[in-house]
Formats: structure tokens, C-alpha cells, sequence
């Protein structure tokens, strides 16, 4: 009979260990579901606030509500008018030039029994895109802009052609490329904005400037392949050159540089690659001197 007593004291003090730890650890977690929400509290929002737009009604702003823009002193007599429906934008150019209508049937595609030169099939691929938009919204409009010397004939419903100047290559007639370029020490140049020079120069500088930007991206930048890997090494071929004066990027103010031989015009992007810098949610509009 001592035996089993004793064994029963203990059988009852290991339960009474368990409980107690048991009633403890309820303690903390329950203490830990208090503090918790004060952690949440410092979380952005995760989700859209309802409301009137962050600077709406200033006058040297863009605004929009709906599809329609508010302020109108932006637009001038070429520019189109759009009313409520969908209108989609899209660029695209095409030079008919005498190259293509030579009878050479290596620069000709075949499909069954006709057969397509470039012309032809970039012509094809802008059909496409409008037949895609006028199946999927009937009552939406298209716009293409497109060059002024672009010889691009286009007569189908519902669909414009609005030809834009180049004045970055009236004003700047001496450049091969032009960057974007803003006040950002560890991502000066945007790459969102690339122009180049339609001379057989310009075209071969241009792309000597960007096998150099793809060998050092593929070499140190690969990491950051998913985004912006590519102004990483934009900014790295640039800034690597012993000559280059970083610090004029501060400010915003265009100049041109000579990188191994291809004269660069940088831009600032406050004009040329415009981005809301209020951020997502906070945007106060475009404003009115914007190109791109």
C-alpha cells in the first residue's frame, strides 16, 4: 500500500507540473494575441481608400476623372478630341522605302500561296492589334502615333492617326542616343526612354553604347535581372568613364557627353520620362509641360 501512495504522489505532482505549465504557456500566448495588434498598426494600408484625388483642381496640372482629362489648356488644335468611350494609344511607324519593294525572296515571308515583304508584315501585325481591340471592345477608338514622314495608310473605323515631331532631333541635331536622366545617386538614368538617331551613324554608335550596357548587365547586374538590372548597368557604362561629371545630374537641366565615341544627349526626366513622384496613391496630376 505505501508503494502505490507513493507512486500516486508522484503520478499527481507530474500532473500538477503539466497543468501549471499548460495554464502558463496559455498565458503568454494569450498576452502575445494582445500585443499583436499594436504591431499591425504601424503596416501600410493594403488596400484602395475611396475619396477626391490628392491635388485635384490645381491649375498647372493634368487631372483626370474617369476617361475624360479635367484641364484642357494642355491640348492644341492637331490634337485629337476624345469623348467617354475607351480610347487605346499605341505606336507604331513604318518607312516605305524602295528597299522593300525590291523582288527579293529572302526578305519575303510566304504564308500558303502569298507571300509577304517587311512592309507587308508590319502592316500585319497593326491589323492584328486592331482586329484583337475592335472584337474584344466594339465601341472602343484606336490612336497610333506615328512619324510625320511615315508612310502608313491606315482606313479603318473608329481608328486615327495622330503624326508626332520629333523636336529632340530639330533642336539637338548632333546626338547618336539621348537618355533619361534624374537626381538619383544609385539610379541616375531611366531606361524607360531610349531615342536614337535613324542615320546608319547613329544606329551603329547607338548599338555599340548597348552591347557595352548588355556585357557589364550580364556580368555584375543578373541578380536584379526581374527590375531595373538594366539602369544599373545603363548607369555603370556611364559613370565608369574618367571624364563623366556625375554631379550635373542633380540637376535638371539637358547636356551631351561623348561615351567611347557615341555622343549621348542626357534629358531630364522630369520633362522627357515623367513619373508621379507623389506615388501610388498620391497622384497630383501630370503637368502641363511634359513631352513623354
Amino acid at each position: 500500500m505505501k508503494m502505490f501512495s507513493g507512486w500516486r504522489r508522484f503520478a499527481l505532482g507530474v500532473l500538477l507540473i503539466f497543468v501549471l505549465t499548460h495554464l502558463f504557456s496559455v498565458r503568454e500566448l494569450n498576452s502575445s494575441k494582445r500585443v499583436e495588434p499594436r504591431k499591425q498598426l504601424n503596416k501600410k494600408f493594403d488596400h484602395l481608400v475611396l475619396g477626391p484625388a490628392a491635388g485635384q483642381g490645381l491649375s498647372n496640372r493634368l487631372q483626370c476623372q474617369g476617361s475624360k482629362a479635367l484641364n484642357r489648356t494642355h491640348s492644341s488644335n492637331g490634337r485629337l478630341d476624345v469623348d467617354g468611350s475607351i480610347t487605346l494609344v499605341t505606336v507604331f511607324t513604318i518607312y516605305n522605302s524602295s528597299l522593300d519593294r525590291v523582288d527579293d525572296k529572302s526578305s519575303k515571308t510566304v504564308v500558303g500561296d502569298a507571300s509577304y515583304n517587311k512592309v507587308d508584315r508590319s502592316m500585319a501585325v497593326l491589323n492584328a492589334f486592331i482586329n484583337f481591340i475592335q472584337v474584344a471592345m466594339p465601341q472602343s477608338k484606336v490612336i497610333i502615333l506615328t512619324d510625320p514622314v511615315s508612310d502608313l495608310s491606315v482606313q479603318r473605323n473608329r481608328v486615327s492617326l495622330y503624326p508626332i515631331q520629333g523636336q529632340i532631333f530639330r533642336d539637338n541635331p548632333n546626338f547618336h542616343m539621348a537618355l533619361t536622366f534624374r537626381n538619383n545617386k544609385a539610379q541616375p538614368l531611366n531606361s524607360g526612354f531610349i531615342a536614337v538617331r535613324g542615320t546608319p551613324d547613329g544606329i551603329l554608335r547607338a548599338k555599340v553604347f548597348l552591347q557595352e550596357v548588355l556585357k557589364i548587365y550580364a556580368s555584375k547586374y543578373m541578380s536584379a535581372s526581374r527590375m531595373l538590372g538594366d539602369q544599373l548597368a545603363l548607369a555603370w557604362v556611364v559613370k565608369s568613364k574618367p571624364h563623366f561629371d556625375a554631379s550635373r545630374f542633380a540637376k535638371s537641366v539637358a547636356f551631351s557627353d561623348d561615351i567611347d565615341g557615341t555622343s549621348i544627349l542626357f534629358l531630364p526626366c522630369s520633362l522627357y520620362n515623367w513619373t508621379p513622384p507623389e506615388g501610388a496613391g498620391q497622384f497630383h496630376g501630370m503637368p502641363l509641360d511634359v513631352k513623354v
